[in-house]
Formats: C-alpha cells, structure tokens, sequence
C-alpha cells in the first residue's frame, strides 16, 4: 500500500466508521481507479498557490450570450445549440486581457433551477452545444464547473431506478418516515422536506433539501461516492480545473440534527481534494456554502479542503455599505475575516446568478437594518426569497436584483427611479472588490450593467430570473459599439480597472491586508506585496457627500513617490488633506509597475 492509499484510507475511516476494514480497502481502490491513480504515490512536488494579482474570474451561464439569430425567450430558448460558442466568441472579443477563468454555471442536460437539477452529468446540454465547445473554452482560460454534489434531479436515470428498484440508483437516495422530527434540519427553502414517491417497494418520502425536482443524495452509500469521483475523472477530461461544490454543506444527513456542515461533510471535501489534487497539480476545489461567516471560513479546514471559499458577507455588507453611506458593518466584518492562508484564497463577488444572499449577513446586521435594506431594494425593482428557519417561520434568505438596479439609489433619498450617482456607485463597489484580499469575480451581467429582467420573470414567474437575462449577441454588440450606452460606458470602466489591478503585486491574492480607520463614510484598507516592496492605500468614499482625509491618519512612508493608479496623478503631499468626490476612490501607491 502506497501512500497515496493510505491517506485515501484516512479518509474513508472517517466518513465510513460503519464499514469493516476490508470495505473501506477496497472502496479506497475503487476511488483510486476511478480517478486513474491507483499505481500512483503521492505528488509531493505539487506547490501550494498557483494563482497571483492577474487572476480574475467570470460568472456565466452557458447561455447568458445566445447566437445573433436567436430571440431570448422563453425558459429554454430550443434553437439555441451553439451558445458556448458565442460565449466563447464574446470573451476573446471583449475580455481576453481581462480574465483568466471562466466560471461556467451547469451546462449539462436539466429539468429546473437553471441547471441545478441536472438529468445528467456526463453531457453537456444540446441546447448550449457539445464537450468540443466546452474543451475549446478550457484551453484559452481555466475553466470552473459545477460539481452538484447535494442532489440530483427527478428526472435523473438514478431516480428513476430508485423507483423502479434498480441498479444504479434503488440505494442512491435519502429516505426518511413524515413521523421522525425533521424540526432542527436548516434548509433554503419553505417546500415541504419530505417528497413522497411511489416506488415498486411501496411508497417512499424522499430528502429533498432544495426542492421536490431536487432529491438528495446518499453519501452514506459508498457507491454515491464512487459515481460522483467518476464524474469528476470525466470533468478533468474534459478540460475543467476547479471544481465548484454546489450546495456542499448539506451533503451528509443525520437524524436529530440541522444537516448541515456535519464531520462526514467536511472530510468528503477533504477526501476530494486528496483525489484531485493528485490527478491534476492545477486543479482546484472552491466550496459554496451560503452560511453564516464561521461556518463559511470552517470549509478552509487547515489549508487541506477547500481551496477556496466563496466570500458570502461581501454582497449585502458592501451593498448596504453603499446605500446607507456608512461602512461600520462592513469594516467590522473585513477585520475579523482572518487572511487565508497560503494554499488557500477568498472567492470575492458582489453579484452572481443567485441572489444577494441574506444568511451571511446574519449577526452582522441588525433586523431593523436589514428592514431598511429591503425596502431600499423593493424601491429599486428587486423581490425578496425566503426560507423557513428552525421554528417554521418564514425569514428573508435573498433578494433577488441586479447589481445595477441595486446600485440605483440612496436609503435616505425619496426620489423615483436612479439617482445621479448610480454609475460612481457601482463603479466604487466593483474598485472595492478589485482591491480586497483574495481573487475577484464578476458576474457577466455586473459587466455588462445588465438591468432587471421583468420580461424573463414574469414570464417564468422565477424571482432569480431577474438577474438571469439572456444577451442576444447582435443586440449587445450594438450596445457595445454605442460607446455613450451605459454597457459600453460600464464595461470599459471596469475593463480599465481590471487591467490595472493585474499589474499590482500588492493586490496578489495572499497579499497583506489590514483595515483603516478614517471614519464611517471612508472604507479603506492596506495590501502590501509578498515581497513588501509594493504598499497600496485604497480609500473609497462610500457616501453622495465629498470626504476629506487627512494625510497624517494614513501613515504614508513621506521618502517614497505616491501615486493614485487609476488617474495616474501623483500625491501632493502639501496639502493636508486628501479630498474625495462622492463614490471616488483612490489606490495610492508606492510603485507604478
């Protein structure tokens, strides 16, 4: 036995205290074969941190951009069959020097939730096009796939078995009687928990945490596992390199407690990251875990599960930062964040295919806060999700917008529709996460200052299809090409942003990160460089209202040139303040790469 093996081994006795030793040898080998090491040691020249200032990431559906002659309506927009190849098209046109990675959201056959019930895993949806379009995407940028751990759906061929009673599926899934009390068990939403099924073996209730399309699987049967680490071999193949664990907190079950982010759960992330890990040197492991913060930083374990998490506080502490003009809870929440440590990095977005999660706010913002934030949105056009909590009430779990709209007003302002500073606003927000610790990622349609999409809501009736509008490539080329449209305007902005970002050694993703204190309307923080050769100051005015800053509170070393990156001028150290426009940000550096 190699060591490779053994550590496998150490998982499994973790996961499967239940199974003989003879069990877990031989499911340690299945695993092993499956992912094609199973005559391999263990990779010890594999260096920790692969990434650097230069990484930016993309959130996109697979057809977020539909070819010139398809109409985007509909839930499937049937004549669409080569969307990942116009998506392909619109990176290398518009963003080839501003990425790095792609995040592809489910791109394989599905029945609901826009991908997240997937019919199959092992294709790639007609309607998006083939695996050649998938790998031809892979060997320009790194390539981020879904892995849907949590479940599967009802359409799914295992499911079907289950109810037939047959290989593979009749054991795949998590059962439970309506009598047990399920009352601690924490999901996202107010569906009842329990879907019953008729099977060939009488009637069944199936765990369906999601929804009744989603049923749960079980990862208390081994040979869930060995499907799911064949799936990933597949996915390797096929070009991807990072691997997002959709929903993977709830992935073990037991009885009589919440569900979620239990010990089985954390070592199978381990256990992943073993096997992956090994079979490619560049792969990558990002968990989404929509939770509470300490819940959240737990998926890091000791620099040996995740790779990375998502920054789940960031979306509503920034966004109600931005609308109230005070950034105390924001601030708070950056200096008790620990830095991740080498190995390891923060996930940053703003805005996704989801919406603007709740759950991670929880503790960080008061009721009356997140009151005032609500109303703030539902002015703004935005619907509010929700989900049932331990007691069967209902709480807010998500609002539902685009980043624009969200981006439209202040919460003191009465006034109808945007206000004047809608553009600075979202241009600040963005400057803020191009700057923060970890690795930033922009949803296509934060790029693009996609609005709300009432068309494709209504005619869905889906609250997250507010912020899931489908381009069609000729009518966003001809927003593009009208450089006074605010998608021009936006995209150039940022584009302009990103690249001076790539450049700064001070802003690696592992870079030092300490907070500023220069009053509520000022966030600001210090990265230094690895090499401590490079400082950067960003201050961001967060309010409608000029803020000035003394220089004496930023502790500038006074033998060193400072420079503001994005206007290029530089600091006069003179004057005793610095003064900010409303929404103006600054990165003062000590060097200009």
């Amino acid at each position: 036995m190699n060591r490779l093996q053994e550590r496998v081994l150490t998982h499994l006795e973790q996961i499967y205290t239940y199974l003989a030793p003879t069990q877990r040898q031989v499911l340690a080998e299945q695993l092993l074969e499956e992912m094609q090491l199973n005559d391999q040691d263990i990779n010890t020249g594999r260096q920790p941190g692969q990434w650097n200032e230069s990484d930016i990431y993309l959130i996109t559906y697979a057809d977020s951009i539909l070819p010139a002659d398809t109409h985007p309506s509909g839930p499937g927009s049937e004549n669409n069959n080569v969307s990942l190849q116009s998506l392909h098209s619109f990176m290398n046109t518009h963003l080839q020097e501003s990425i790095s990675a792609v995040h592809i959201l489910p791109f394989y056959p599905w029945s609901s939730d826009d991908g997240f019930a997937v019919t199959d895993y092992s294709q790639v949806d007609p309607r998006f096009g083939n695996w050649g379009h998938v790998e031809s995407i892979a060997k320009d940028y790194q390539l981020m796939a879904d892995l849907v751990i949590n479940h599967c759906s009802s359409s799914h061929s295992w499911f079907q078995n289950f109810i037939d009673g047959k290989s593979p599926g009749k054991d795949y899934f998590v059962t439970a009687s309506p009598e047990e009390d399920l009352s601690a068990v924490i999901r996202p939403r107010t569906s009842d928990l329990l879907r019953e099924t008729d099977t060939v073996n009488g009637k069944q209730f199936v765990w369906c945490t999601f929804g009744h399309d989603q049923v749960d699987l079980n990862f208390a049967n081994p040979e869930v596992l060995v499907a799911m680490v064949r799936i990933v071999r597949q996915y390797l193949d096929h070009g991807v390199r990072i691997f997002r664990l959709d929903a993977v907190a709830f992935v073990w079950k037991e009885t009589g407690s919440n569900c979620l982010n239990l010990p089985q759960t954390h070592e199978i992330v381990r256990l992943l990251r073993t096997l992956v890990e090994q079979a490619a040197s560049d792969a990558l492991l990002i968990t989404e875990t929509n939770i509470p913060k300490r819940e959240n930083l737990s998926y890091f374990g000791n620099a040996n599960e995740a790779h990375s998490i998502y920054n789940f506080s960031l979306p509503p502490l920034l966004i109600h930062a931005l609308i109230t003009g005070h950034s105390r809870h924001l601030k708070n929440w950056l200096m008790s964040m620990p830095p991740a440590q080498m190995g390891t990095f923060y996930f940053n977005f703003i805005a996704s295919h989801d919406g603007i999660g709740l759950r991670p706010a929880e503790g960080l913002l008061s009721d009356d806060e997140l009151e005032r934030m609500l109303t703030v949105m539902d002015k703004a056009g935005g619907e509010i999700s929700w989900r049932a909590s331990d007691h069967l009430t209902q709480r807010p779990y998500e609002i539902n917008i685009s980043l624009w709209d969200a981006m439209s007003r202040h919460a003191d302002h009465e006034q109808e529709g945007a206000d004047q500073w809608q553009h600075q606003r979202y241009l600040c927000a963005h400057t803020i996460l191009l700057a923060l610790e970890g690795i930033p990622a922009f949803y296509i349609h934060s790029l693009l200052a996609t609005g709300n999409d009432y068309d494709r809501l209504k005619a869905s009736g889906h609250k997250r299809h507010i912020n899931r509008h489908r381009w069609n490539a000729q009518a966003l080329q001809d927003g593009l090409d009208n450089p006074s449209s605010r998608h021009a305007r936006i995209l150039h902005d940022l584009k302009r942003l990103i690249a001076i970002r790539r450049k700064q050694p001070a802003f690696h993703p592992n870079a030092t990160q300490f907070t500023l204190h220069l009053g509520d309307a000022i966030f600001a923080f210090w990265r230094q460089s690895l090499d401590r050769q490079q400082s950067i100051f960003a201050l961001n005015n967060i309010s409608d209202q000029v803020q000035h800053v003394p220089l004496s509170e930023i502790n500038l070393i006074d033998t060193d040139d400072w420079v503001d990156l994005i206007t290029g001028r530089a600091l006069d150290m003179k004057p005793a303040d610095l003064v900010l426009a409303p929404y103006q940000s600054i990165w003062l550096s000590n060097l200009r790469p």
